[in-house]
């Protein structure tokens, strides 16, 4: 018996050992590995992106479908309303955004010497703290001011990728078109590649992810929209400049919990005083008062409470994935949480169940 164990134990060290080597080994070839996958990355992007578009409208085509009417005019109804939507945004939009951002790269200097003013006076206000405080805000403002300035780089250059990729974006659709209209067949197919074994678990598993995270993400990007698109009308109203591309920003980090408002809020702020101050506390007032509507209107009525989780969990979440990717960190915080904890909970289960199974036996 104890032979058997020792053997057991020194499998799993050899093994592990073995899986270490082979991931040091992988490490040593990234020079041949990684520009491959980068292709087979952008190769396969359409799909996950059709995917998960299809996921999203997913519900709205069974809900109508569930009505009585015929599944193929659903879909045609979804795909037509959502694509042909988005398209016509795409057209009417992008001119208006060019424009802007032209505007915006002419006029950069200005903006810059704002951004640094409030640094100096920041600086100033704080120079009697102790110096580690200040060497500590010291150091988040550089890596704000660097992380602003590597936004701005990858926000071309997805612009440029997007544009040299169109064709790519135009399967994007009919990926998407195809995936609604056989989402049967392929549920089927892919639980047919998992072994038996692991089938019945698995479904459980996909069902209480998709129950606590497809709410979610379907809710805040609606959210989303909705206050991207008051906050672009009401800067345009205030007759502010760059609305579409300031909404755009607000839109976006809304979808971080407690912190995107802060953070899409410093723009618009930032493009305010260059006016006047009058447009400063003009832009702040609407910022409070989109959270308000948001916080307490918005969310509450299309999000819902589908995490079911503490919010110092997310807090926590939030600080965790800022530190570790920024703000597209932030972003995945939330959700990576939530497969987590249906991950917890079905590891627990699993685990009382063998514990129930030893016993019995």
């Amino acid at each position: 018996m104890e032979k058997s164990s020792y053997a057991k134990w020194l499998y799993r060290v050899s093994m592990a050992l073995v899986l270490a080597l082979f991931l040091y080994v992988l490490y040593l070839l990234k020079p041949v590995w990684h520009p491959v996958l980068e292709v087979l990355f952008f190769s396969f992007l359409p799909f996950f992106i059709g995917g998960f578009i299809a996921y999203l409208l997913h519900p709205v085509v069974e809900k109508i479908h569930e009505a009585g009417i015929h599944r193929g005019i659903a879909i045609m109804f979804i795909y037509i309303l959502f694509f042909g939507g988005l398209g016509f945004a795409v057209y009417k939009g992008t001119p208006i955004i060019i424009h802007q951002l032209k505007d915006l790269s002419e006029n950069a200097s200005m903006f810059t010497d704002q951004y640094q003013k409030w640094l100096r006076y920041i600086q100033s206000e704080t120079s009697s703290w102790p110096d580690g405080i200040q060497s500590q805000l010291e150091e988040r403002i550089n890596r704000m001011e660097a992380w602003l300035t590597g936004v701005v780089a990858m926000v071309i250059a997805t612009v440029m990728k997007f544009m040299n990729s169109l064709l790519l974006v135009a399967i994007i659709p009919f990926v998407s078109f195809y995936l609604l209209k056989d989402i049967t067949k392929v549920k089927a197919f892919m639980w047919r590649l998992t072994p038996k074994k692991w089938r019945q678990s698995g479904i459980s598993f996909a069902r209480d992810v998709d129950e606590s995270l497809g709410g979610y993400i379907r809710g805040q990007l609606l959210v989303c929209l909705i206050v991207g698109g008051l906050s672009a009308g009401t800067l345009w109203l205030l007759g502010m400049k760059y609305p579409l591309i300031l909404g755009l920003i607000i839109g976006v980090t809304n979808v971080i919990p407690y912190f995107g408002p802060i953070i899409g809020a410093v723009p618009a702020v930032i493009v305010a005083s260059t006016i006047s101050v009058k447009m400063m506390i003009y832009v702040v007032i609407m910022v409070v008062v989109l959270q308000f509507l948001e916080g307490n209107i918005l969310s509450p009525l299309i999000v819902g409470k589908s995490l079911h989780m503490h919010p110092l969990f997310i807090m926590g979440a939030l600080i965790v994935g800022g530190e570790v990717g920024g703000v597209i960190g932030m972003i995945i915080a939330v959700p990576f949480l939530a497969v987590l904890k249906v991950a917890i909970l079905h590891a627990h289960t699993h685990f009382l169940q063998s514990m129930d199974g030893d016993e019995l036996k």
